[in-house]
């Protein structure tokens, strides 16, 4: 725990600002990371990521431990040194991305059994596996194994789940010996009982900070929203709490709403690349033929250098042009109205006003919907 603190600052309702302090700085919640899979956000640079805002990223454990290895990675000094980001990171377990990306995977009580996407060698990632290549990274938080279960599950499939949840946060407790704090993970799918017997299991082992994983594989808005509220009302309040994957914008106001303190997504880099644009009017799909010979902004209030220094006009011809630079200009904007709204939201909370400030945010991101 040196180095490794957790303030709460101010409330509004369920909603909290925070502190979290790191060894590698500090990060005022709620906050959004940026994802970094294989040691890099895509399209852009650590300096870029600092002008958009970001202070924390996530990396990935299962791409990073297959290529280029986390041996490698800690003999040049670990991650961080690695990729030249100074500031926070977390890795999450590597879990999901051997249940969902690798051949022939089987998950059992001793761990998960995978084929890699790469070149289809046979792995084992176990909890204790999991902890020593996030270890060997270096990161600043570390994710647990867990077992997130596919939906549409039955009850007793997520009964499942959640025991070997918790029998592997257990095992990855004990086996920790990294520079960081590992976190554990709530499961239980859409069984709000079952959430509140994961995270009561999960408490008792007295984890520095809790994630809240499943949410992200399907589920409706409203129920993301209950699921995370539920979540949050279980775990302890002097702890971080870390929404797993969720990432529309109207997902991350409402859980900010209802007390979660991190997020992560690949949902603003991932849409950048594909031309679709978040801004304060709404979506934007820069493909369109009515952007051809618009001279306007992108987005007026954003402050990147998308919006400051060319039209729509052109970023529509660097897409449809395949330019590189057209990735690196909409992951730019993206990320900046993403950790821009992030920090409205911590205003919001400051200001005892975050329920009238998602309300409005949800109503006009709505109209901006029925607009694009």
């Amino acid at each position: 725990m040196d180095g490794f603190r957790f303030e709460v600052e101010a409330r509004d309702g369920p909603a909290r600002t925070a502190t979290l302090t790191t060894p590698h700085g500090v990060v005022e919640t709620p906050a959004f990371m940026p994802v970094g899979t294989a040691g890099a956000v895509k399209a852009v640079t650590p300096q870029e990521l600092r002008a958009c805002g970001a202070r924390m990223i996530l990396g990935n454990t299962y791409h990073l431990y297959l290529r280029p290895g986390h041996r490698i990675v800690h003999g040049l000094g670990g991650l961080h040194r690695f990729m030249g980001w100074d500031g926070p990171i977390l890795t999450d377990s590597g879990g999901f991305q051997a249940f969902s990306l690798a051949g022939l995977a089987r998950i059992e009580d001793h761990g998960v059994s995978f084929r890699s996407h790469l070149d289809g060698s046979t792995h084992v990632l176990t909890p204790e596996l999991s902890m020593e290549i996030q270890g060997d990274l270096g990161s600043d938080i570390a994710m647990v194994l867990d077992h997130c279960p596919e939906l549409p599950a039955s009850r007793e499939d997520v009964e499942t789940a959640v025991e070997r949840t918790t029998a592997w946060a257990r095992r990855s407790r004990e086996a920790y010996r990294g520079p960081g704090v590992p976190f554990a993970i709530v499961q239980g799918g859409t069984y709000e009982d079952l959430r509140e017997r994961s995270a009561m299991q999960l408490v008792e082992l007295d984890f520095p900070g809790y994630a809240v994983g499943g949410v992200s594989v399907g589920e409706p808005p409203a129920a993301i929203a209950r699921i995370a509220g539920a979540s949050a009302r279980a775990l302890p309040e002097d702890r971080p709490r870390y929404l797993m994957g969720v990432g529309r914008p109207e997902d991350l106001v409402r859980c900010a709403a209802a007390g979660i303190d991190l997020f992560d997504c690949v949902m603003p880099t991932r849409n950048a690349r594909n031309g679709t644009l978040f801004t304060s009017a709404g979506r934007v799909n820069i493909k369109r033929a009515e952007y051809r010979d618009d001279a306007s902004p992108l987005d007026p209030e954003c402050p990147c250098d998308a919006c400051t220094r060319y039209s729509r006009a052109y970023l529509r011809h660097l897409y449809t042009a395949g330019e590189i630079l057209a990735s690196r200009l909409n992951t730019v904007h993206n990320l900046t109205f993403y950790l821009g709204l992030m920090e409205r939201v911590r205003g919001a909370i400051r200001e005892h006003r975050v329920d009238a400030f998602a309300t409005q945010f949800l109503t006009s991101s709505a109209a901006g919907e029925r607009l694009s």
